[in-house]
């Protein structure tokens, strides 16, 4: 490789790194946006707008970008559907249903065992094998969860119980999704399989949105710029840039930035909500990324695109 080369390559690398501080901003950011304006959306009206305006602006980016080549092939429409199902509809409803009956702080901190669920799924599926370090990680990051959903301080306690197993039962189908998507993004460019994940799941609208109001009346400007920033920012800016940044950097150095996503959301929801950080939230996020780095400290090839994909879908 010529130095010029190897220049423009190392550029390139950089403005993924960029993409990627942005995209955990934006998905790390959500949780405090949701609950410094959560009166008038309901969690299932949000969902609605989501999966419309995501899919229909995705939707039209991978046509313009990818034409006919967009179009999958007969044998994986089943595959589509089963994904769009556990990787958007179901999997945000239960994230903004339990959202609604937790905290961001308790979202931060059970969103990265989603990479574990993903482990254990993929390992009884055999497309991956058993490792003892890595078994021992994620009997780590369970017991930091555990710790997280059964402490009894102000943020954690047993009234926030079914609000953070709903957003648990989240992490577990978001990491099926992860499993099934998988042989999809070895066929098919990044933002033609969330295009047709999204489009897919607009059926799904009518089912999980019946009776919310889309347009309440008694919305104001803090209401409609926090729905604005979720579709625009958290939405379709943060699904836009990850693929941007996929195709710049390694599949293993995305899957890392996810673990940033935590931070960036207990810092907004220390510094702006005014939410104090509690002891046993700290003591569970030890545990929580103690075992995550069990997990991920000797990869093996089969994690890491799944993982990448983990990252697009929240």
């Amino acid at each position: 490789m010529s130095a010029h080369a190897a220049e423009l390559a190392k550029r390139e690398r950089r403005t993924g790194y960029v993409a990627l501080l942005w995209v955990q901003v934006l998905f790390g950011l959500f949780p405090a946006v949701r609950h410094w304006a959560p009166d008038w959306f309901s969690a299932r009206a949000i969902v609605g707008w989501r999966i419309l305006v995501g899919g229909g602006v995705l939707g039209v980016a991978a046509a313009l970008l990818h034409g006919r080549a967009m179009i999958p092939r007969r044998g994986d429409w089943l595959r589509l559907v089963v994904c769009a199902l556990f990787g958007v509809a179901i999997n945000m409803v239960l994230f903004l249903e339990g959202l609604d009956r937790s905290t961001p702080v308790n979202a931060a901190l059970i969103m990265p065992v989603i990479p574990v669920f993903t482990y254990v799924i993929a390992t009884l599926f055999k497309s991956e094998r058993f490792e003892p370090q890595r078994g021992f990680g994620i009997a780590v990051a369970l017991t930091g969860t555990l710790v997280l959903l059964l402490q009894r301080g102000p943020d954690l306690s047993r009234q926030y119980l079914f609000g953070n197993l709903l957003m648990l039962s989240n992490a577990a189908s978001y990491a099926y999704f992860l499993v099934l998507v998988r042989p999809l993004t070895q066929r098919y460019p990044p933002l033609v399989v969330i295009a047709w994940v999204f489009l897919l799941a607009a059926p799904t609208v009518p089912i999980f949105a019946w009776n919310a109001d889309f347009f309440p009346a008694g919305a104001g400007a803090r209401e409609w710029g926090a729905l604005a920033f979720t579709l625009g920012g958290a939405t379709i800016g943060a699904y836009l840039l990850n693929t941007y940044a996929l195709s710049k950097v390694s599949s293993s150095t995305t899957a890392a930035y996810i673990y940033l996503q935590p931070l960036v959301t207990c810092a907004a929801d220390y510094f702006w909500l005014g939410r104090p950080l509690q002891q046993g939230a700290l003591l569970a996020a030890g545990l929580i990324f103690l075992g995550l780095a069990l997990v991920l400290w000797k990869r093996s090839p089969p994690v890491a695109p799944a993982l990448v994909e983990g990252e697009v879908g929240r």
